[in-house]
């Protein structure tokens, strides 16, 4: 590797000590962080529901085992049913809280604070220069347009491996450099080595030049915020001296393929209520989710330097991975506030384009969050912020555990005296007993289900007026219910493949087969049928499976659904990458497609810009 490039200011250290997970740990600079209004009312509404319906499910389903107590098989049962009945309920109750706040409060405006110092950090591992300057020019423009009491600096944080990509990094931060315009700065730095990746790409900035600068936007490479977006966030942390991180709601933009539309379209529909929901019972409890959120660099130094974790199982230290739910946890810990702004509009990033991609990001997440379990009964963290990390490890764990309650399903049949087991005679008494339920509750548990799983994506189009939008921002009334229609069909097809996969990532975690923390492939990557055919194989064996036992008549065709996804998840793979940028704007369109953010529109310039500029071999002077 060829020697650090750096175009960097003059130096400004600010110290990071590695925090003690054993040790209490309070900031005596922080002000504290008053609890928000009606925070412990949110928070009764969003988990006292979720109980109270599980707790009655529970009860309704122990009168149906019979009086003679339950059977370990029975208890099994009961509980797997109970306890995914818990997680969906809480998602529809924390969307039901956030439909009420969307129609009842209005964010108050901040009043006006002193001016802070705001560097933009943008960090790149083998990325696409001209991507990545491209977004850059883009927001570092429109903050120049749009004036304001806060000063802006953009440094481009490089961990990139590859000498060729960083090659073409220099020539096009050389390039951007000498035709920004004036005023704007933008700094380029190259590690020597990735020590410790993104943390310690950010860990690095703050411990030389974090000292100049009031508050840090950290960005991912594909985010993407406007100028307004960013100011308000400014504006936010500046006239709350209390809070130490302020998040956005990235919403998802640029999608061109089946499986990116549907997740693009979900999160701009459905997601705003939930994410109003989340910070509503969040409070100043809030969450980090890594990226597109401004953070006080004073109050991160201090509070949320990374130590290494101990592996009891490998005996050797282990860098947290999934850092930015620990970092939230630690700022919480030290007496700052986190909070969430999911109103903030202008904030995006971009979805991986097929199944695979986002099953290979889910496997790198997965071993991320459950990593956290072991840092639940570290001293000091508030309880909100273990349930954060608890909830980020439980939405892995809960595949396996669907996929176990799928299979007894499937034992259980369609009665006892077609299903696969049945009771087993007193001859042979060291069989245990299968539990017997009617086809009407059978099927009763199966509908309460999907009518639960469906409950949040409906009352997500209910809330979207009071967000400001309108359905015909979505291509009018009938295009919208299309969309809807659409993005459930899919949503259908491809959950229990993404449930498989998910059990996979947990057993790879487990058993130490996920290693490593590879850069995501943001541009997707096109896979054979050999490969569809091997990453799919537990999937189609189980759906054949599956299939079979219902034409035979022993699995309920309650099922059905199910089993045809997972027969087809080859096929469905294969669709999920399919490119639909020709009629993107007639179907499962986003407000955004509708009417394209200048942002976005700038940055995609920019980017052409400047890779004709590179291509054409046009020599530039770097600025200074």
């Amino acid at each position: 590797m060829t020697a650090p490039t750096v175009l960097m200011p003059a130096e400004s250290p600010l110290p990071m000590p590695a925090q003690d997970f054993d040790a209490v740990f309070t900031d005596t600079r922080a002000p504290g962080a008053p609890e928000l209004q009606s925070q412990g009312w949110s928070r009764f509404a969003a988990f006292s529901p979720a109980l109270a319906a599980t707790g009655g499910l529970v009860w309704i389903m122990t009168g149906w085992f019979g009086g003679d107590g339950l059977s370990w098989v029975e208890g099994t049962l009961l509980t797997l049913i109970a306890f995914n009945f818990f997680w969906i309920c809480f998602s529809v109750s924390t969307v039901v809280l956030g439909l009420w706040s969307l129609a009842r409060h209005r964010p108050p405006r901040p009043g006006r604070a002193q001016p802070l110092n705001v560097a933009l950090l943008v960090p790149v591992h083998n990325e696409d220069p001209c991507y990545v300057m491209g977004n850059a020019q883009s927001m570092l423009e429109e903050l120049r347009a749009r004036g304001g009491q806060h000063r802006y600096t953009m440094f481009i944080l490089s961990d990139t491996r590859d000498d060729a990509v960083a090659g073409r990094e220099l020539a096009s931060v050389t390039a951007l450099r000498a035709q920004l315009s004036p005023g704007l700065r933008l700094y380029y730095r190259r590690r020597t080595e990735n020590t410790d990746r993104k943390v310690g790409n950010i860990a690095d900035w703050i411990t030389r030049w974090g000292g100049g600068h009031d508050a840090m936007l950290v960005l991912d490479a594909d985010s993407l915020m406007t100028g307004r977006a960013i100011s308000r966030l400014a504006d936010a942390l500046a006239a709350d001296p209390g809070a130490g991180l302020i998040q956005s709601f990235p919403q998802l933009i640029g999608a061109q393929s089946v499986f990116a539309r549907m997740q693009q379209f979900a999160n701009g529909v459905y997601g705003v209520a939930l994410a109003e929901g989340l910070a509503r019972w969040s409070g100043q409890d809030g969450n980090y989710w890594g990226h597109n959120a401004i953070i006080r660099t004073a109050a991160f130094a201090q509070c949320a330097g990374l130590p290494r974790l101990r592996s009891r199982l490998r005996r050797r230290d282990q860098l947290i991975m999934s850092h930015d739910f620990v970092e939230a946890g630690l700022l919480r810990r030290a007496g700052w506030g986190v909070r969430f702004l999911p109103r903030i509009r202008g904030s995006f990033e971009e979805t991986p384009p097929t199944l695979i991609d986002h099953i290979q990001r889910d496997r790198r997440w997965c071993q991320g969050n459950l990593q956290h379990l072991g840092l639940l009964r570290a001293r000091g963290f508030r309880a909100v912020s273990r349930f954060h990390m608890f909830h980020g490890a439980i939405g892995y764990l809960m595949s396996p555990i669907w996929f176990a309650l799928l299979v007894m399903w499937a034992l259980i049949g369609v009665g006892k005296d077609a299903s696969v087991l049945t009771y087993f005679s007193e001859t042979n008494p060291l069989m245990p007993a299968w539990p017997e339920m009617t086809d009407s509750r059978h099927v009763l548990i199966i509908v309460l289900m999907y009518a639960m799983l469906l409950a949040p994506k409906l009352l997500g189009v209910v809330a979207l007026p009071l967000t400001g939008a309108r359905y015909a921002d979505f291509g009018g009334g009938a295009r919208f219910v299309l969309s809807v229609l659409s993005e459930i069909a899919l949503s259908i097809l491809y959950a229990p493949i993404l449930m498989v996969q998910q059990m996979i990532a947990v057993f790879r975690t487990v058993l130490g087969l996920q290693k490593g923390w590879s850069p995501q492939a943001r541009a997707g990557g096109r896979y054979g049928l050999g490969t569809l055919a091997i990453c799919h194989a537990l999937e189609t064996l189980s759906g054949v499976a599956l299939t079979a036992g219902i034409v035979a008549g022993l699995v309920s065709p309650w099922l059905a659904p199910i089993a045809l996804s997972l027969t087809l998840a080859v096929p469905l793979s294969a669709l999920s990458g399919v490119s639909v940028a020709g009629v993107a704007r007639r179907w499962m369109g986003t407000r955004e497609d509708y009417r394209e953010p200048p942002v976005n529109q700038a940055a995609r310039y920019y980017r052409a810009q400047l890779k004709r500029l590179l291509e054409g071999g046009v020599s530039v002077t770097p600025a200074e």
